[in-house]
């Protein structure tokens, strides 16, 4: 496996700092692993690594004069108020009052990573087009940058970078050496992003287009339109995974666009399903979706319309898993979970369970988190058994004509929430919640908030099942913060924020 090399010019931008900062930093054991350095009025530095965030108390308060010094070496910043030095990745981005004048400064350091594409390599060869995932921070630019790299310098095709911040070339008129021999077009602001796609593809004639961070319907329309025209295009989207996409309405062009379909009568009865269903309009722009949920490990839904017909019908496919561990590549092949499980340890068959009134994405997530043998009928006839709430069970109802003269158990829970589902599974699978283990999540939790409460900064949990992360993000909510839950099934855990 080729070495993973990292290329930086970190002394340049620590020239910018005030020479005590200057000075610690130069000397600090750390430096390489550096991440960002903060400096805001009135404040002390703080300087930010890959998991601990230090602010330096020994050091006087950030004044004006240590601002305005930094802006005349950096000179003008652009209209999103981000500048960066010539040549280079790294990032200065400015806070401003009322009036205009800086008042902060987040100094973010840019790196170029050799082989940092290799675990993937075989799918950027593979001239389909490729949309990144993954929250800020994670590495999908570097990743860009690796890719614009590798298809320009080996396989000498015509790439151009379309760079709105000039986070993949760095800053000035020649592009960092990180792209290699790929051609760069910068954009003037971020609300002309779409228009200079275009151009690449109307004036060019590249081979591929990569563009980071899709986040506009302007930009989708115009990703489109690269496809369409048979230019490779590699990209960046706002989002976590397939499902933000999926739910949301600007951006799920990229995957084919969502539309809401009413069925007539013979055809829901046929498909066991409710009148209105929801279906993809369109081929997505994209072939290929990579979840970047962690810095070394890939989510790769290959042969995204699959995957995300799927997603609209209930059910769930596992998409392939690609993760490094230290010297090597570990690779879990995709796998429809609607089969039986192939877990050795465990003799139960798997339920199909037909939905009425309850959502299949809640019913999914909590089959896919709790990890019980169970999975979404496409239809009432491949059904083993029937869910529904109260309300839909009255007499005449239609979830009574749909069970008329079938030998099925109807199942019966309080509502159509997270909560209901999970104990309704519990109960169903007599799933052993270990007392201790609950006592153990509340308490973790409450530890967490108050850490972040005090810190000002997000913490995560330990892993645990669906219904102890319910109990923990109730906590949360009590105490006033925020909590997302991150990570793939026995890894999911609690991502407490502050408010």
């Amino acid at each position: 496996m080729q070495k993973i090399k990292e290329q930086d010019d970190l002394s340049l931008l620590i020239d910018l700092m005030p020479e005590k900062l200057k000075t610690y930093l130069q000397k600090h054991p750390r430096l390489l692993s550096l991440n960002e350095i903060v400096l805001d009025l009135g404040y002390k530095p703080e300087i930010r690594f890959d998991q601990e965030d230090i602010r330096l108390t020994d050091f006087d308060e950030v004044n004006f004069q240590d601002l305005e010094a930094i802006i005349q070496k950096i000179g003008k910043f652009n209209t999103d108020n981000r500048a960066g030095i010539n040549r280079t990745l790294h990032r200065i981005s400015a806070i401003k009052n009322r009036e205009g004048r800086i008042i902060g400064i987040t100094c973010r350091v840019g790196r170029a990573v050799v082989g940092t594409i290799d675990i993937i390599r075989d799918i950027v060869e593979s001239n389909k087009n490729i949309l990144f995932l993954g929250r800020p921070g994670i590495g999908k630019t570097t990743k860009l940058r690796e890719t614009a790299r590798v298809l320009a310098n080996e396989f000498h095709k015509r790439v151009i970078v379309v760079d709105t911040s000039n986070e993949i070339a760095g800053e000035g008129d020649i592009p960092h050496p990180g792209i290699g021999l790929s051609r760069r077009m910068q954009v003037p602001s971020p609300d002309k992003q779409h228009a200079v796609m275009i151009e690449a593809v109307e004036n060019h004639m590249p081979q591929v287009i990569i563009v980071d961070e899709i986040g506009t319907q302007e930009e989708a329309q115009a990703a489109r339109t690269i496809a369409e025209r048979g230019v490779q295009l590699i990209a960046t989207a706002h989002g976590y995974s397939l499902e933000n996409l999926i739910k949301n309405p600007t951006l799920s062009d990229l995957i084919g666009g969502i539309q809401s379909v009413i069925l007539g009568d013979d055809e829901a009865k046929l498909r066991g399903t409710q009148k209105t269903v929801l279906e993809r309009k369109n081929p997505p722009t994209f072939d290929i979706l990579i979840e970047m949920p962690q810095k070394d490990q890939f989510l790769i839904y290959d042969d995204l319309a699959r995957y995300v017909d799927n997603y609209l019908r209930g059910q769930f496919s596992q998409p392939e898993i690609r993760k490094r561990e230290k010297d090597k590549i570990k690779i879990q092949k995709a796998k429809d979970l609607e089969t039986p499980s192939e877990d050795p340890d465990l003799n139960l068959s798997q339920l199909h369970i037909f939905p009425f009134a309850i959502s299949s994405d809640k019913l999914q997530k909590v089959i896919r988190e709790i990890n019980v043998p169970a999975t979404i009928a496409n239809s009432i006839s491949a059904a083993d058994i029937a869910l529904t709430v109260p309300s839909q069970v009255k007499n005449n109802s239609k979830i009574n004509k749909i069970l008329e003269g079938r030998d099925m158990p109807l199942h019966v829970i309080k509502s159509n929430t997270i909560s209901s589902i999970t104990k309704f599974f519990i109960d169903f699978f007599q799933v052993d919640l270990d007392t201790k283990e609950e006592e153990k999540a509340v308490f973790e939790i409450e530890n967490i908030c108050a850490q972040v409460v005090k810190e000002k900064k997000p913490l995560e949990a330990d892993p645990h099942n669906a219904y102890l992360r319910k109990l923990q993000h109730e906590i949360v909510e009590k105490y006033g913060l925020n909590s997302l839950s991150i990570g793939q099934t026995i890894n999911r855990r609690l991502r407490v924020y502050p408010k």
